[in-house]
């Protein structure tokens, strides 16, 4: 298990590496959006939950400029990406992820946001006795989330997110529903 989430950490390095080395040209542009850390849980019933806690990290890039935008046309057409990792416990699967997320502010301290992409993962494949049957490594992933903001830096959001193939593979498809709380700087 150490050897997957070593490989796991080591992809989501290098996929960030080639996310960030084009954006180091401009010494004076942020790398990052925002950071984010924290955990979830699987909130999946019978056979299909997926023991122990999962951290997760999460890096958002705003290359269209959604700070900008100054109605809810302009923040649908500007989205953030996102690439973060969910690392598996006890024997569950980690799941390395990428998409796109937008956010809705109702105020200056509320926020709401949401998000859609791909995940890969390391989870069971076939049906299997425990644990959620995922019929492909490669997945669509997507999350919904409510947040708050304590000051112009640090935020903390809670959220929802699901990752299933939508019968588009081969196998079951009982999917993997997580959800947790993540505190949030932007940079």
């Amino acid at each position: 298990m150490t050897a997957s989430i070593g490989r796991a950490a080591l992809m989501v390095a290098s996929v960030a590496t080639i996310f960030i080395m084009p954006l180091t040209a401009h010494a004076d542009d942020k790398i990052f959006d925002e950071l984010r850390f924290g955990a979830s849980a699987s909130v999946q019933g019978g056979h299909s939950r997926e023991d122990g806690v999962f951290p997760e990290v999460t890096v958002f890039f705003d290359p269209f400029g959604q700070d900008a935008a100054t109605d809810w046309k302009q923040t649908l057409a500007r989205p953030r990406i996102n690439l973060g990792t969910s690392i598996g416990t006890s024997g569950e699967a980690t799941q390395i992820f990428g998409g796109l997320s937008w956010t809705v502010n109702f105020s200056e301290k509320v926020f709401a946001e949401a998000g859609f992409g791909g995940v890969w993962h390391n989870g069971n494949l076939g049906y299997a006795d425990d644990g959620p049957e995922l019929g492909c490594r490669f997945l669509f992933h997507e999350y919904v989330g409510a947040g708050y903001r304590f000051d112009a830096h640090w935020n903390v959001m809670a959220q929802i997110a699901h990752s299933s193939h939508a019968n588009l593979c081969d196998g079951p498809n009982s999917g993997m529903t997580r959800a947790g709380i993540q505190v949030g700087y932007r940079f």
